[in-house]
């Protein structure tokens, strides 16, 4: 039963979910908006994807410190 749920699994992410820059989202392109403030510093908020590769890296390495 858990091979036929692992098989069947990716067929129906497989149009929800994208891999870009910053991790997999169900958007292809992040939606970032860029701006500097009055003081002249760039800004970039972006929206937080499903998965982020740096908690990824964070997960990873808090395992290899134990």
């Amino acid at each position: 039963m858990k091979k036929i749920l692992i098989l069947i699994l990716p067929f129906f992410l497989n149009g929800c979910l994208y891999f870009n820059d910053r991790g997999l989202d169900n958007r292809y392109y992040n939606d970032c908006k860029e701006y500097y403030d009055g003081m002249g510093i760039y800004h970039k908020e972006c929206d937080e994807n499903v998965i982020e590769y740096q908690n990824i890296k964070d997960g990873v390495k808090n395992l290899v410190k134990r």
